[in-house]
């Protein structure tokens, strides 16, 4: 798994999408963005993306597309139309792109092209993680476990909620 951090001016999110799904096409990878504000950091995704992949190995995706795969287990969320909150949107913002597979590093080159690079895996506040995946600060209060460790159960729920 590559990661390209960046931040990006968005007119048409279609148009976007279909860049980056071009880009995936072309080396045989998964390319998936995501909002910056709702990462909590390379663990996260990675999980996303190992869950994502198993899923397609055991015939088990909800998703007909590895890349929208991964944004489900990245959200926790088995609604597409949910978990499409946690990716682009229109207007400029902060991104992290997935880029998986056999020649994933001239995908995250290409990917590299499109967004001005700025470092933003670790920059999602707290309190935006914790809206999005419904994190309680009791819950906090409850375990040693970070913040990104709290996400990545999140993601794990996904595939025995399936």
């Amino acid at each position: 798994m590559k990661l390209v951090e960046g931040r990006v001016t968005i007119t048409d999110v279609n148009d976007f999408v279909a860049r980056l799904g071009s880009i995936g096409d072309e080396f045989d990878c998964a390319v998936q963005a995501f909002d910056a504000d709702y990462v909590a950091g390379r663990a996260h995704l990675q999980s996303a993306v190992d869950h994502a992949n198993r899923s397609f190995e055991r015939g088990e995706n909800v998703a007909h597309d590895r890349s929208v795969e991964i944004l489900l287990y990245a959200a926790g969320r088995r609604q597409i139309n949910q978990a499409l909150a946690m990716g682009i949107s229109e207007g400029e913002q902060r991104v992290v792109v997935v880029v998986d597979g056999e020649r994933e590093r001239p995908a995250a080159d290409a990917v590299s092209e499109l967004v001005t690079p700025v470092e933003t895996l670790g920059t999602a506040t707290r309190d935006s993680v914790f809206e999005f995946f419904d994190i309680s600060e009791r819950e906090v209060a409850t375990t040693t476990a970070d913040l990104a460790d709290l996400v990545c159960e999140r993601v794990a729920l996904l595939e025995v909620e399936k």
